[in-house]
């Protein structure tokens, strides 16, 4: 057994590591916390360090899910709950084979015993229950591991809904206000049995194979370290969401920028006439006003599946940047190269944009996989003037050309035309230059930077502005 100094700073370094910025003072911090609560009331001690690392309400549920491995529940009170070996938890039949949930008796005792839980609304018991549940169903015979897609199958809790319906609307008209309380009440109530399932399947997995090990496979990071390209759907969602504040705080940044920049040229004639006034000295200085530069912007972006997701984030936080810049241009590419400015037209979906841009746009030209060499041709023979002295030239994409050609004195031309250009790049950067990578030999022309995730675009589309 750890003692709970060494839990504490495994705790603390698992929160670094999964993406959550605790720094040393704030790990004190909860050590002051953590001596001001009960110990033995672990809710408070969860409350206690919540209260002192956790910053933003996205860290939350990353927090829980390693405070739970690192603090998890008491032995006893079914903590440690076992299936009895000489009582299985589901009936056989004559050839020993599993009797289906629907027919078996004592699966269908344990609905019952979790339909009144979930009426309840008993959270305590239904913790308990939980815990039962995964020692009965979540490991089968064979299994060296622990599912929690055994448990959820065999108790099916979503098909509860109808019979808890039933429950608390008798008498009641189906349909109105009462109905939809009930039934989202029950879907959360729902959620947290499976999420009290999942969470007693990874302490029980931490205990077999270690709590470090376990972390690192339960935790994902969080949303603005998530790498686009292992965003899940939901994850996507929220991504999407977090482009335009990201959008409005960048742009604030570029007011504030303009705001308190250089003053113009010396207005020479002011500052001689207000000299009259302290004898042809002139104290003073008057400056005509400054024009802001309002650069135009080319982006030039991989298209292909690798780089998908990537394109698509980069692409949406670009154009909702667009009020920033003189113009806006976008091309994409595989092995051919085409204009997407239209798909992207002020008030347009992001979502049907990327979808028309898949079905529309004229990027295949032989094989349909990536040619960075033939692509930058394209685009040189069409698009030649979209690249002037006023340009910021973005480049997108992973330089993995399939070991094709790779056109270096079209992007030095396009580099030198522009007034910057940078290269981003979605792969970690120890993997460039391996395989097909051409990152290094792109790079010595077009500074590359890697960028995975929101905040290193964030960092980046900032110091661009």
């Amino acid at each position: 057994m750890a003692s709970l100094v060494d839990r504490h700073t495994g705790f603390v370094a698992e929160l670094r590591r999964a993406g959550l910025p605790v720094s040393v003072a704030e790990g004190l911090d909860a050590v002051r916390a953590v001596r001001a609560v009960d110990l033995l009331d672990r809710e408070s001690l969860r409350a206690a360090y919540a209260a002192t690392v956790v910053k933003r309400p996205q860290h939350r549920a990353t927090f829980d899910t390693l405070f739970d491995l690192w603090f998890p529940a008491a032995v006893g009170d079914g903590a440690g709950a076992a299936r009895d070996p000489e009582r299985p938890a589901r009936t056989v039949d004559d050839d020993g084979r599993p009797v289906p949930a629907a027919l078996d008796p004592r699966v269908r005792r344990r609905r019952e015993e979790l339909a009144d839980l979930l009426l309840s609304g008993d959270d305590a018991g239904l913790r308990r229950f939980a815990r039962l549940a995964v020692a009965e169903y979540g490991r089968t015979p064979g299994q060296e591991s622990w599912f929690s897609s055994g448990v959820l199958s065999a108790l099916s809790p979503e098909t509860l809904m109808a019979r808890l319906l039933e429950s608390v609307l008798t008498g009641r008209e189906r349909g109105g206000m009462a109905e939809r309380v009930a039934r989202r009440t029950f879907r959360d109530r729902i959620s947290r049995f499976s999420g009290l399932v999942a969470g007693e399947v990874r302490r029980r997995i931490a205990e077999d194979t270690g709590v470090e090990r376990t972390a690192r496979i339960a935790v994902r990071p969080p949303l603005e370290r998530l790498d686009f390209a292992g965003a899940t759907r939901a994850e996507m969602e929220a991504l999407r969401r977090e482009v335009y504040p990201l959008a409005r705080r960048l742009a604030s940044r570029l007011v504030q920028k303009q705001r308190h920049g250089r003053r113009g040229r010396l207005d020479f004639r002011r500052t001689v006439r207000a000299s009259l006034a302290s004898g042809g000295v002139p104290l003073t200085t008057h400056h005509r006003p400054r024009r802001p530069h309002r650069p135009e912007l080319v982006v030039l972006c991989d298209a292909s599946d690798s780089v998908s997701a990537f394109a698509h984030f980069t692409l949406l936080l670009t154009f909702a940047l667009r009020e920033q810049f003189g113009k806006v241009r976008a091309f994409a590419f595989i092995d051919a190269t085409d204009e997407i400015t239209k798909y992207f037209a002020p008030g347009a979906d992001v979502t049907s944009a990327m979808t028309r841009l898949a079905a529309e746009a004229d990027l295949v030209w032989i094989t349909g996989r990536s040619n960075y060499g033939h692509a930058f041709k394209v685009f040189d023979d069409r698009y030649r003037d979209a690249v002037t002295p006023r340009t910021s030239l973005l480049i997108l994409g992973d330089a993995r050309s399939n070991y094709g050609e790779l056109s270096l004195p079209i992007v030095r031309s396009m580099a030198e035309r522009a007034r910057h250009a940078y290269w981003l790049n979605p792969e970690p950067r120890a993997q460039w230059d391996t395989g097909d990578s051409a990152a290094s030999r792109y790079g010595e022309l077009v500074p590359m930077y890697e960028c995975r995730n929101l905040t290193q675009l964030a960092a980046f589309i900032e110091e661009l502005a």
